[in-house]
This record gives C-alpha cells, sequence and structure tokens, in this order.
C-alpha cells in the first residue's frame, strides 16, 4: 500500500510589489502640503482669524489631503497606464494648488491697524465673516461707508485709516472678500446698504483692486449711494455716467499702480472727479500692511501720506451730507 503523499506546503499570499518612485512622489507631496499649511499658520495666524474663512477652508482641505498622501504612501500601489497616468495628473493638479495657496498668503496687517480693530468709547467694532464694521457710538451722520481692500491684503489693514469716519459718526463697513480677492465679493456693498437701513447716504470706495467692484457697486445705481472714492486705482470699465460724485487719491511714487494709469482714467470717472496726488507717496501707504513687492521707493513718511489720504476721504464723504 502506497503512503500517502504529503500535502504541498500553503504558500504565503503574493503581495503587489511597491512602486518606489510612486510611493516617494506620495511622500513628498504629503509633506509638501503639509509644510505649505503649516508656514502659513505659523506666519499668517492673526491675519486668517481676522479674514474671510475660505481660505482656513481651503488651508484644511489642503491639509487633509497632505495626510491622506502619506497614509497612502504604506500601501500597495496598483499598476496600469491608465492608473499612472491619473496619479500624474492628480500630483500634477496638487502642485498648483499649493503654488495657488502659498501665493494667497495675505499680508498681515501691522500693530496700528491691529490696535484699530478694538472698540472704544466713540466706535463700536464688529467682527462678522463677511466685514469688519466700525460703528459709532453716538452723533450718527446718517451717512455710510463700503470699503474694499486691495488684492491679498487682511483687511484690517485700513482699519486705522478709516477708523476717524467713524470717529466723526460715519458707519464704516470694510468689506472681507473670500482669499482677500475683492472680485469675488461683487455684491458686498448692496449687502451692506440693505442690512442699514438706518443709513441714508453711501460712499463706496477701494484700494487697488478692490477700487474695481466699488467702481461697479457705484454704477449700479444702488439707492442711497451718493459717492465713490478710489485709493490707487481706476475702474475697471467706463463708469463716468454713474450717478455719483467721485474722487480719486494716488501716489507719484506708487509702481504698482502707475500714475499714468489713474491719469488715463479721467475719462472712465464722472465728470467733476476730484483727483489728489499725494507727493512722494507709495501703494503700499493707503494701508497698514508694511511694504509691497513691486512698489516705488518712496520720498515721504508714511504717516503725512496718510494724513492726506485721510483729509481727502473725510472731506469727499462729508460732502455727501
Amino acid at each position: 500500500m502506497t503512503p500517502p503523499r504529503p500535502a504541498p506546503p500553503v504558500s504565503a499570499p503574493s503581495r503587489r510589489p511597491r512602486n518606489r518612485t510612486s510611493v516617494t512622489v506620495r511622500v513628498l507631496l504629503g509633506a509638501a502640503a503639509a509644510a505649505v499649511v503649516l508656514w502659513v499658520l505659523l506666519t499668517r495666524w492673526s491675519a486668517l482669524l481676522a479674514g474671510h474663512p475660505a481660505y482656513p477652508v481651503l488651508l484644511v482641505l489642503v491639509a487633509l489631503v497632505g495626510v491622506f498622501l502619506l497614509v497612502r504612501a504604506a500601501r500597495p500601489i496598483r499598476g496600469g497606464r491608465v492608473r499612472a497616468a491619473g496619479r500624474v495628473a492628480a500630483g500634477l493638479g496638487l502642485v498648483v494648488v499649493l503654488s495657488v495657496v502659498v501665493w494667497l498668503r495675505p499680508y498681515a496687517a501691522e500693530p496700528v491697524a491691529v490696535a484699530a480693530a478694538e472698540s472704544s468709547p466713540a466706535v463700536e467694532v464688529v467682527d462678522s465673516a463677511s466685514s469688519w464694521e466700525l460703528r459709532p457710538r453716538a452723533a450718527a451722520t446718517g451717512t455710510g461707508v463700503v470699503f474694499h481692500p486691495g488684492a491679498l491684503v487682511d483687511p484690517r489693514a485700513y482699519l486705522a485709516l478709516l477708523r476717524p469716519l467713524a470717529e466723526r459718526g460715519d458707519l464704516v463697513v470694510v468689506v472681507k472678500p473670500p482669499l482677500d480677492v475683492a472680485l469675488l465679493a461683487p455684491g458686498a456693498a448692496g449687502d451692506a446698504v440693505a442690512a442699514h437701513p438706518e443709513v441714508t447716504r453711501w460712499a463706496i470706495g477701494g484700494h487697488s483692486l478692490g477700487g474695481l467692484p466699488a467702481s461697479s457697486a457705484a454704477a449700479q445705481g444702488i439707492a442711497g449711494v451718493r459717492g465713490l472714492f478710489l485709493w490707487a486705482s481706476y475702474p475697471a470699465d467706463d463708469v463716468s455716467g454713474a450717478p455719483v460724485s467721485a474722487l480719486s487719491v494716488s501716489g507719484d511714487r506708487d509702481t504698482v499702480i502707475a500714475p499714468d494709469g489713474v491719469a488715463a482714467s479721467r475719462a472712465q470717472l464722472p465728470a467733476g472727479t476730484r483727483f489728489v496726488v499725494v507727493a512722494g507717496a507709495v501703494h503700499a501707504f493707503f494701508g497698514d500692511y508694511g511694504t509691497q513687492a513691486g512698489d516705488g521707493t518712496p520720498t515721504t513718511g508714511r504717516a503725512d501720506a496718510q494724513r492726506q489720504i485721510v483729509e481727502a476721504t473725510a472731506s469727499f464723504v462729508g460732502a455727501l451730507r
């Protein structure tokens, strides 16, 4: 009788080989996403808390993608040309997103502007998801101001310059645009007007890129809007027929919005627009957020330039009463 043959040894289930290059790319992309988010948080924490929630939400999403990639790097990677092409496209997309996140890191407000975000006996400061409001506590004039910040600038950077308007009785609403890009809040002026029926007269203003939605809103014929003021800016379209008076304040050392561009906007603004040129002033003097890339070299002090900017604006808004 033939003895039974021993059963063949059971081999361990084979594992799909891991592509070391793909694993390395996942780790690098995941680490890059985490590093970018951490860098923004460490360098702009205060500005993130003070601005629109869209950018913090974007940072959370990027961080989650980074964690996902680091976790997935420990798992086997499936082969196939289609899957490989998909991974390459996803990786390139993440690189683009990280570049955008870095570019969107805002200019942070300086201490003088942060201090202006505190309430006082004369002005109540109200912080919401979409705006900063400076509300006069007494002797309200019935005049309001809606202001659109420049691109990538912490909205608080304009509070110190606009606070004198609130101290004399004008309501001031500084828009918090999503991602600190004024063009992403086209209806902000109309929303502010609708939210304050007690205000009967309005001026809409903006700095740099913020001048574009400001001028567009002024041309829409929103009830109560009587004035448009532009700081180092000009309208994207012809608003010469807008039913408002207008003011343009600029600096002759500004190389972000060049004086020639401001001068050329005369034909696009309402007849009788007042043009004020602050000698020696640069683009970043229209807010308190430090220096700006590509700006000119000032030949006057920030304090003196800002005094002239505030005086011209206060005189203009006061004349709307």
